[in-house]
Formats: structure tokens, sequence, C-alpha cells
């Protein structure tokens, strides 16, 4: 085999084994918040900015109604959403937060300097790396 072609070579092993090893740093850290990774992303976006369309918040997240639509019931299951039919149109689904979806954003606040400590970087190396990923994935994107 030609030098650079291992799997250790390639930048998408590098970026699925970071992926999954992030995934996994995270599950610690949010199962006393009774969340999962793809959860508490859900909730950062809603946090942000609460009342979106599910249509919105699966381009937001980059995920598609058949992974958003099981996440989402499991977060209401939870109490902490609410997912309606638009007033405008019954074809659209929002999702707002519950009074406990809100008041679980005081008890996840520790998360991102917990993940910050988990990862060994500092805050400016934390932020050249997730501006390079953030360049990297619009490239591909195209």
């Amino acid at each position: 085999m030609a030098k650079g072609q291992g799997i250790d070579d390639q930048l998408c092993f590098a970026l699925y084994t970071a992926s999954r090893a992030m995934t996994r740093a995270y599950q610690p850290i949010l199962e006393p918040l009774g969340l999962t990774y793809p959860q508490y992303l859900t909730l950062l976006v809603l946090w942000e900015d609460d009342g979106q369309r599910v249509s919105a918040l699966g381009d937001r997240l980059h995920l598609d109604s058949a992974t958003l639509t099981p996440l989402l019931k499991r977060l209401e299951a939870q109490g902490l959403v609410r997912r309606s039919r638009s007033a405008q149109d019954e074809r659209v689904v929002e999702v707002s937060l519950t009074e406990a979806g809100w008041a679980l954003r005081e008890r996840a606040a520790h998360v991102p300097l917990a993940m910050l400590c988990q990862t060994g970087l500092d805050l400016g190396e934390l932020v050249a790396l997730r501006e390079q990923l953030k360049a990297l994935t619009a490239r591909l994107r195209g």
C-alpha cells in the first residue's frame, strides 16, 4: 500500500473517530439531565430560538424528519417540548419549549465548560478548531 493510503492517514477517519469520542464524552455529563447528545443539541437550538417549525429545526441540526421526529417525540414525552400544528397551515408542525424545557437550560449551563475541560484544549485552541471545522463543512457542502 502506498504511503498516505492507510486508514490512520485519512482525514475522514480522524473526523469520524473524533466525532464518536466527542459524543461519548458528552454521555456522562448529559445523563444526569436525562438527555442524549442529539436531544441536547435540539434543546440548544430551541433555547437559542424557541417556537420553530420542525423543518427549520431539521435544517439547523442537519437532521432529516425520520431522525428528528422520534427525537422530538421523546423530548415531548419527557415534558420538555410541545409539538403543535400551525394555526396558519395545518401541515406545519411547530416545536416550542415547555416550562420544564426552559428550566432545564439552567441545569445544563455547566455542560459547555465541562466539555471544554474534557477536551484538554484551551479556549483559543477550541475556537480555532471549531472555526476550521465550520469552514471545512461549508466547503464540503459547496
